[in-house]
């Protein structure tokens, strides 16, 4: 295949494909009208740049139209919570495109994120941030990284499901799919392929969580096992992230989750010459968001002097998502022109080397003098000489056997000694279950916990069968019926313990479904 650009994922229809999703649903190259934009303004600078962005689009006889769209800041003060309109998730839903400035979550009052609604409303699976160097003419330390951050963009802790259970401590779930895992895999590696990409790197914290990064790892490997042409390897997040910080040029694609994809995104902008200056795509089955990474930055808003490339480039991958990649080049191209000249705004101005400092204006029209010009030292954009598809598979998942072995209870208990709250359960009629152990934020406290253990008020306390039995120093979990579970719940309350929630133990072919506790 082809090498198409690395700045985009742009792909075409595939009608021989059965189920499977192909993206983008529709081949925007067949159709000769104006393609109509949902666009957002934003807030803080974000009217400043869609303005400059929409300017240099038309000036670039970009064939669209736009549609304008009621999203961020003032929607949620009007009393709106969910920061959008219902006028604007129709039409939305009827132009399948958005164009979108940073907007501004309101602080307090358990406003959600707009960003985290719209990718997990309309199914954006896939955040796609290209970073490339623009050495020298933006400053940065790596003049040969070229980075694809691909990041889940639906799940993880990003789901925003939290819960104050006691008086010390709130929870968050973190919560991974398999089907979430298998389509942003197979994305990544799919983009490498049809990018010509030559390594696809998987970052995960699996050695502590090994259920949930333990299963994107697990997906990782199957999937990168069908794709024998490209480089797979895997890293543990921590470790990986600093790597990319001191050589990022040893890193091609990288994909992972949710949380980890936005901290490494805005790592490699930033070590790439500027936040300001990348965009990105999030991309569904049937509608595709454009955006700037970075925010709002209402400390500059209306001093005409943000740097409007983050949402330019958004936009450019936008026209190529479109089959509009003849106008993307051009744009990209007198964008790159523009740098290569100097002229930059107090974001990345050098003194010393930059030409000229010049406001969001000043820049806008930099740039539109430029259409049609080729940047004589930075690698020019080639969008429209290549062609590709990225085909996702549908989910077909896999019936296992599902066996209870017990539940974890969680007590609000006000106490500070294990012993207590341990030989108080120990004597609960508990309905032919035993109590195996107690943790205290996740470490074994009862029995035969250390003393110097800090403990707060929220214990699990994890009951088995009492026909469980130990077998080579292991534990051969004996079913339970789910009866059982009701009527110690109902026994505990009746005894007076607070039981805030319950997670039951499972084990899928006979695969245990739950952690250990530390120590134990």
């Amino acid at each position: 295949m082809k090498q198409i650009c690395d700045i985009c994922p742009i792909t075409t229809i595939s009608d021989h494909m059965e189920n499977s999703e192909v993206l983008h649903p529709k081949s925007y190259k067949r159709i000769n009208q104006a393609t109509t934009i949902a666009v957002a303004e934003g807030d803080g600078i974000g009217p400043e740049i869609m303005r400059a962005t929409l300017n240099i689009l038309k000036a670039a006889g970009a064939n669209i139209k736009t549609e304008p769209i009621e999203v961020g800041q003032q929607v949620y003060l009007s009393g709106n919570s969910s920061g959008i309109t219902e006028e604007s998730w129709k039409t939305i839903s009827k132009n399948k495109v958005i164009l979108k400035a940073p907007i501004t979550t309101p602080q307090g009052k358990g406003y959600k994120s707009l960003n985290v609604t719209l990718r997990k409303s309309l199914g954006l699976f896939s955040n796609v941030r290209p970073v490339s160097s623009l050495h020298p003419y933006v400053h940065t330390n790596f003049p040969e990284m070229d980075i694809v951050v691909i990041r889940e963009n639906e799940e993880d802790l990003y789901a925003g499901i939290e819960h104050r259970q006691t008086e010390d401590v709130v929870q968050c779930l973190k919560l991974i799919t398999r089907p979430g895992c298998e389509k942003i895999v197979r994305y990544a590696f799919e983009y490498a392929r049809a990018y010509n990409r030559k390594k696809v790197t998987c970052m995960v914290k699996d050695n502590i969580m090994k259920l949930t990064d333990g299963l994107f790892h697990t997906v990782f490997k199957e999937i990168a096992a069908e794709y024998s042409d490209i480089e797979s390897n895997a890293q543990i997040i921590d470790i990986g992230s600093a790597k990319i910080a001191a050589s990022p040029e040893n890193f091609d694609v990288i994909v992972t989750s949710n949380l980890y994809g936005d901290i490494i995104s805005d790592i490699v902008a930033e070590i790439g010459g500027s936040v300001g200056m990348a965009g990105s795509a999030n991309v569904g089955k049937n509608v595709a968001m454009f955006e700037a990474i970075h925010g709002s930055a209402p400390d500059i808003a209306g001093k005409k002097i943000a740097n409007p490339s983050g949402l330019l480039n958004g936009a450019i991958l936008m026209l190529a998502h479109i089959g509009q990649a003849e106008v993307a080049d051009k744009i990209k191209n007198a964008w790159l022109t523009t740098l290569e000249d100097g002229i930059h705004t107090a974001d990345v101005y050098q003194k010393g080397k930059s030409t000229k400092k010049v406001n969001t204006e000043e820049f806008t029209e930099a740039v539109i003098e430029r259409l049609g010009q080729t940047p004589k030292n930075l690698t020019p954009s080639t969008i429209s000489k290549g062609s590709g598809t990225i085909t996702i598979p549908e989910y077909h998942r896999k019936e296992s056997e599902k066996q209870l072995l017990g539940t974890d209870v969680f007590i609000d208990w006000k106490g500070s000694d294990p012993e207590e709250i341990g030989n108080a359960l120990n004597q609960i009629k508990a309905h032919n279950l035993t109590l195996k152990m107690i943790t205290n934020r996740g470490v074994k406290v009862f029995p035969n916990g250390m003393k110097e253990t800090y403990c707060t008020d929220h214990w699990r306390c994890r009951f088995i069968s009492k026909q469980s039995t130990i077998l080579e120093k292991s534990l051969q979990y004996g079913e339970v019926e789910y009866e059982q579970i009701i009527n110690l719940l109902a026994t505990l309350h009746q005894e007076g313990f607070d039981v805030i929630k319950t997670e039951n133990l499972y084990e899928f072919d006979g695969q245990r479904g739950f952690s250990l506790g530390q120590g134990e």
